[in-house]
């Protein structure tokens, strides 16, 4: 692969940090753990990142859309938050269980897909990151956000299909950064969601962030239902179980934090790949619970009512 494939210098000092093999509690929930480390330029890291893919296709340009009537907000006193959703595809599944027939074999290697993940990232740096199918958390994401200034938290599938991948790097599963710069951590919890009250292979992570510009509380999820057709059943009673769960974690009664929580609860922003259609029973959950959910598909579509026709596209073996 020529340059594309070799380490440079920002992203080689913290992939040669020492990753953590193991989840530590107490590091996932202390945000002040790598304060001693230095601080990596997001400018230069990018520049890299571009330089490693210079043979490739160039990355497409994406222009922000907003809701009618909304423009980004700048007022210092109402700054605008910025939140990327992303299922960047576990590599393991990718190069051994996926299928992608049409996919060029090139573009699945970690060794450039990596740099093709963090250009997307810092090209547009959110505040809040949230990421499915994550099999390269503590090796790559962990320590690589850390030093770009972000607070990282994982949860693994109990049964992430790809440890049934020869070489898998582990378990995939569902990760939430948060700038540092702009939130303090007030609570975490991870779950494993419930179906018919049995537990099933599908996680989530949910967080309480207050922002440090204005004081203001926010609650944000992340999570991954089950895939494929033939499984509605199941990805409603999990989309249920996390509604239950976010009721009673937003609640003004059902958060040790809860003095924080306005009338009707804090804001709630819940990302994910939720491997639903619309005409699914799940997302008729989420719309007509009583936590006020919204798609951001359907707001910002030209009539506000909406769904676009597909929101991801594969092709595998029929």
């Amino acid at each position: 692969m020529g340059s594309s494939s070799r380490l440079f210098g920002t992203l080689a000092q913290s992939l040669n940090s020492a990753p953590l093999a193991q989840p530590d509690p107490y590091l996932e929930n202390n945000p002040n753990q790598h304060l001693d480390m230095a601080e990596i330029d997001p400018d230069k890291l990018l520049r890299e990142c571009e330089e490693a893919l210079q043979r490739r296709p160039a990355r497409p340009y994406r222009n922000m859309v907003y809701p009618r009537g909304m423009a980004a907000c700048r007022h210092k006193h109402s700054p605008s938050i910025r939140i990327m959703q992303w299922n960047i595809l576990a590599q393991a599944l990718g190069e051994g269980k996926d299928e992608f027939i049409l996919c060029p074999l090139d573009a699945l290697n970690w060794q450039e897909r990596k740099y093709l993940i963090l250009e997307e990232i810092l090209t547009y740096r959110p505040d809040i990151l949230c990421l499915q199918e994550v099999d390269h958390y503590y090796d790559t994401f962990q320590p690589i956000m850390s030093r770009l200034g972000y607070h990282g938290s994982f949860l693994a599938k109990p049964g992430s299909p790809c440890l049934d991948v020869e070489q898998n790097n582990g378990p995939d599963g569902c990760a939430l950064f948060y700038r540092r710069s702009r939130f303090t951590l007030q609570a975490t919890a991870h779950l494993r969601l419930l179906a018919m009250m049995l537990p099933t292979n599908q996680v989530a992570i949910v967080q309480s962030l207050k922002c440090q510009l204005t004081g203001q509380w926010l609650c944000v999820a992340v999570t991954h239902l089950k895939a494929c057709s033939g499984w509605e059943s199941l990805r409603s009673a999990q989309g249920a179980d996390l509604l239950q769960s976010l009721c009673r974690i937003t609640s003004r009664g059902g958060s040790s934090h809860s003095k924080a929580a306005v009338a009707g609860g804090v804001p709630l922003i819940v990302c994910g790949d939720f491997n639903a259609e619309p005409s699914e029973d799940v997302y008729q959950r989420f719309s007509s619970s009583p936590l006020g959910l919204n798609s951001a598909y359907k707001l910002l579509s030209s009539d506000e009512q909406t769904e676009p026709a597909y929101t991801t596209w594969k092709i595998r073996p029929s």
